[in-house]
């Protein structure tokens, strides 16, 4: 339904919370006005006790179409993350088959979205062995950056650079002054770990120790130094990290690093035994060091928050019957990631504006989309509406995720998501309509 404004006494404005009425025309923003401004027209009342937020950026998505369309696709994907207050989202350039790594490609895979968004995405290409050469006509083509493994990116469409791959292509990638993102561990380390069979989730942390992320990271540092390329590491789990990232930062190295829900909401010790819901990599670690990450985000070296959504069939979760060397190594969790962050925030003592800036203007500017992340008079007019008086409990088979399978099933969060607007379009989760959203390239 195409409304006409949002009008609420908690509207977050700039940086901070204020009464307003933001009013909407053709799907922007058209003027932020005072509580009581008149407007003809659909207008939605928030709720005293709720929030008018941007809508989430969540940039680290794995749609999966085409491909393994059957472990998630841009219907059922983009109708979780407008359910979870996600009004854009860019996809992954794996695990699709193929992956985006060619114009050829990523033709293929904006074909498949066509006609099946409810929300607005944008694409990454992908930096692969061979692929120096496809770089540049990817950038030119709209993606908004380069993903590439240090190590094995567990499918075989998608190998990871070797040192002498990884220098190439950062040298491609600075020369037109894109963005290349990095999944940092290191395989020598990786290989060197104990890789102890079973479903104890401390043998499968100890197979990915913390030297696997900070000896990756020093090598996408060291690069970004050698060549002048903007790098940005993915998915930080292990807080040891965090001193060099802030070393290279003061040095005036151009890099950025996101972390995830999972690492700052679960801890190691609490994962149930043979829980493969909770298979990630880098593995969640234990509450010391999700403390430390919080630290190191309100201090603003980690930058951003996205969900890493990574879902996958059962039978693939499921596969070694518990034995998390064996299960797919992914977190479910798009729908549900800003809530809960919000929750765990707010037990810090964290304001929710902060975790705004985090996971909706920090992720857009990550990608340059001036118009998104922002409650601001010419912004794309994508809203949410969080209420924490309304309590939920994570219930993974009526998440909208394509496999109800989740490692914030059964979690109690103390607010939600009740209403998402995006570019002037109220959701309406009994009649989803996917043409609501629409393809992005770089602006």
């Amino acid at each position: 339904m195409r409304i006409d404004a949002v009008r609420g006494r908690q509207v977050l404005v700039g940086d901070g919370f204020r009464p307003a009425t933001v009013v909407v025309r053709d799907g922007r923003v058209a003027e932020v006005a005072d509580l009581d401004h008149e407007v003809a027209g659909v207008v939605v009342e928030a709720p005293d006790a709720a929030y008018v937020v941007p809508g989430v950026v969540d940039t680290h998505v794995h749609v999966n179409e085409p491909g393994r369309t059957e472990w998630e696709g841009f219907t059922s994907a983009t109708r979780a993350a407008a359910l979870g207050g996600v009004t854009t989202l860019v996809d992954m350039p794996l695990n699709a088959i193929p992956p985006t790594t060619t114009v050829e490609h990523l033709r293929l895979k904006q074909a498949a979205a066509r006609g099946q968004l409810m929300v607005d995405v944008g694409f990454w290409g992908g930096a692969v062995p061979g692929n120096v050469a496809d770089l540049a006509p990817l950038w030119d083509a709209g993606v908004l950056g380069f993903k590439c493994f240090l190590s094995p990116s567990g499918v075989d469409e998608f190998a990871p650079l070797d040192a002498a791959g990884f220098r190439a292509a950062l040298r491609e990638v600075a020369r037109f002054d894109g963005l290349m993102i990095v999944h940092a561990e290191d395989p020598a380390v990786l290989a060197a770990a104990p890789q102890e069979p079973g479903g104890s989730y401390r043998d499968f942390v100890r197979s990915r120790p913390h030297e696997a992320e900070t000896a990756a990271i020093r090598q996408v540092l060291d690069g970004a130094r050698e060549t002048g390329a903007r790098v940005h590491v993915l998915h930080l789990s292990s807080a040891h990290a965090v001193e060099m990232i802030a070393d290279a930062r003061a040095e005036g190295l151009r890099v950025t690093v996101e972390t995830c829900p999972h690492y700052l909401v679960f801890a190691a010790e609490d994962i149930p035994h043979a829980a493969p819901q909770f298979k990630c990599c880098p593995p969640i670690r234990d509450a010391g060091n999700r403390d430390e990450l919080w630290t190191a985000l309100q201090a603003g070296i980690i930058d951003c928050v996205v969900s890493d959504h990574s879902p996958a069939t059962a039978e693939e979760k499921g596969r070694g019957d518990g034995d998390l060397q064996q299960a797919w190594g992914g977190i479910a969790g798009l729908q549900v990631g800003f809530a809960a962050m919000a929750t765990e925030a707010r037990r810090r003592g964290i304001p929710l504006e902060t975790v705004v800036r985090w996971m909706a203007r920090n992720t857009a500017d990550l990608v340059g989309f001036t118009r998104k992340g922002r409650i601001a008079v010419g912004a794309d007019a994508d809203l949410a509406i969080y209420d924490p008086s309304v309590a939920l409990r994570i219930d993974a088979t009526e998440l909208a995720h394509r496999n109800p399978i989740s490692a914030y099933d059964g979690l109690r969060l103390d607010g939600a998501v009740t209403h998402t607007v995006v570019r002037g379009d109220l959701v309406d989760p009994a009649r989803p309509d996917h043409t609501w959203g629409r393809q992005l390239e770089r602006e």
